[in-house]
């Protein structure tokens, strides 16, 4: 009896243990971080102030490891075995967020970057933030937001991820196993510093400036692919040069186009930025070899931002890249490739801004509204990573995920931010209802959001404030078979997705504070 008794204790004791540590793990990290803002310039329109800045944010590579079998795992279990460089007694590696589980990176082959762009109408100062990592979850954003506003001012802060897959896990869920976090605690911090810094710093490098905004509609299709039917790009380059409004210098730039920094796919093992390296390079240096220059560079710092990449949108290996420069046709996963699509993408920007269609402006208001939502927690794999601490990530209510949509407008520009990666359909239009569909219902997030943006440069922000993963339409929801278009499996998209109400809310959230 004594023994039962003790075991019974030894029950309730450990139950007592979990449930306070799923308790713990799933606590709002800021319960007193509820954004509903409305920022509207109602008075006469002034010049606009720019800066920007960049702080490095590549992470130390210490102990490397001996992959036997090349297959980009660690797997010391199959003779797989780390060389103590630092001399530690254990292994130090930095795991790589995308693709596959237990992925450490051998070295750099470019930095990593937090890039700034701070706008300022005299009334409302606006951060634009692009971190090279696979994805920032909501609350990180927060602590760095929370810091931004207390000892910088700025009234709001846009923290968006480029999504590369060659960058450190900042999420969790690409570590050593699947209940084992990725995130190097210490690089995060590393990370946040270095954001706080970069912001500090365009703040204060604002002058007063002028806007160019070019804008590439179409030439850029053939260097992405949609690896999900129905087949939808979000293919369009948008670009804003600022220039010094005194001297006509080139402060900065920021472009946006939309696909998964994935071109160097998911045996690379050298940290980089992947194609946006190249993209921002050629934009700021521009394009050429040792024997030809194909376009001058327009200067200063460019920020990358990516848009609407669910779908997904990809430059997979067996899609053909041409060299700009010959006739070379690049494929595989190779850095030739990514460099080249990386500088036939600044050659689009770059033409995009030096066409005769390009608007300029020197003088507007910045109109803001943003909102704190929510969205139901239906993914088993994520509820998990949240519990087990992988995703560190907290909840309200019953299972809620907390996240947040914003609308900004400067002149003839409009952006819109989405928490995650949103399917293109949602943006620009082609949602169907195809028979396999787990709801048999017709497309609910309609009209598309661009249709109700303003302006003529509409810019989408995917990943910004948060990493939610996939916001697919409902009407194309599909987890159970039948499966879509008479498919042997489900497609890809549901596994990362937090459920299939993130679409229609994400769509009508937007929608209201587009129509306030």
């Amino acid at each position: 009896m004594k023994f039962i008794k003790y075991l019974l204790s030894a029950f309730i004791l450990l139950m007592l243990i979990f449930i306070v540590l799923v308790n713990y793990n799933l606590r709002d990290r800021h319960p007193d971080f509820n954004i509903d803002i409305s920022l509207k310039n109602n008075g006469q329109i002034s010049t606009i102030s720019v800066g920007f800045a960049k702080m490095p944010i590549t992470p130390d590579i210490t102990d490397t490891w001996n992959d036997l079998n090349g297959n980009a795992r660690y797997e010391p279990d199959k003779g797989d075995f780390y060389n103590d460089i630092n001399g530690n007694n254990r292994f130090d590696p930095i795991w790589i967020g995308g693709f596959h589980n237990s992925r450490p990176a051998q070295g750099v082959h470019d930095d990593l970057w937090a890039r700034v762009m701070v706008l300022d109408d005299g009334n409302t100062q606006l951060a634009i933030v692009s971190i090279d990592a696979v994805g920032f979850i909501y609350d990180d954003a927060v602590d760095i937001r929370k810091e931004v506003k207390k000892n910088i001012g700025c009234d709001y802060t846009i923290i968006s991820s480029t999504h590369v897959h060659q960058a450190p896990d900042l999420i969790g869920i690409w570590g050593p196993s699947y209940f084992k976090s990725g995130v190097n605690k210490k690089y995060m911090q590393y990370v946040k510093k270095q954001t706080i810094a970069a912001i500090s710093t365009a703040v204060k490098s604002i002058v007063p400036a002028k806007l160019k905004i070019g804008q590439d509609l179409q030439g850029a299709i053939p260097f992405v692919v949609d690896s999900r039917e129905p087949q939808v790009l979000d293919a369009g380059i948008r670009i804003i040069q600022a220039l010094d409004i005194n001297t006509e210098e080139t402060l900065g730039s920021l472009v946006s186009w939309s696909n998964h920094p994935e071109t160097l796919w998911s045996k690379n093992l050298l940290i980089s930025s992947d194609f946006p390296h190249f993209f921002r390079s050629s934009i700021e240096n521009g394009v050429f070899n040792e024997d030809t220059t194909l376009a001058e560079g327009i200067g200063g710092i460019s920020v990358f931002i990516n848009g609407a990449v669910g779908g997904l949108m990809t430059t997979k290996p067996s899609h053909h890249i041409p060299d700009p420069f010959n006739s070379t046709l690049h494929e595989g996963a190779t850095f030739k490739k990514t460099k080249a699509q990386g500088q036939q993408l600044g050659l689009l920007a770059l033409n995009a801004i030096r066409s005769k269609d390009v608007e300029e402006i020197s003088k507007s208001k910045i109109s803001l509204r943003a909102k704190t939502i929510t969205i139901p927690l239906d993914n088993t794999n994520f509820l998990l990573g949240f519990i087990l601490g992988v995703i560190d990530h907290g909840t309200i209510g019953w299972f809620n995920v907390k996240t947040e949509i914003a609308s900004i407008q400067v002149g003839p520009i409009s952006i819109i931010t989405i928490p995650g990666e949103i399917y293109p359909e949602i943006v620009n239009g082609g949602i169907v209802s195809p028979i396999g569909q787990d709801y048999k219902i017709d497309p609910i997030e309609i009209p598309p959001l661009r249709s109700m943006m303003k302006g003529e440069y509409k810019f989408v922000f995917g990943l910004a404030n948060d990493e939610i993963g996939y916001i697919i339409p409902k009407s194309e929801w599909d987890e159970v078979p039948p499966y879509l278009y008479n498919h042997h499996k489900s497609p890809y998209g549901e596994i990362n997705s937090l459920g299939p109400e993130a679409g229609p809310i994400i769509h009508s959230s937007i929608k209201e504070i587009l129509e306030y």
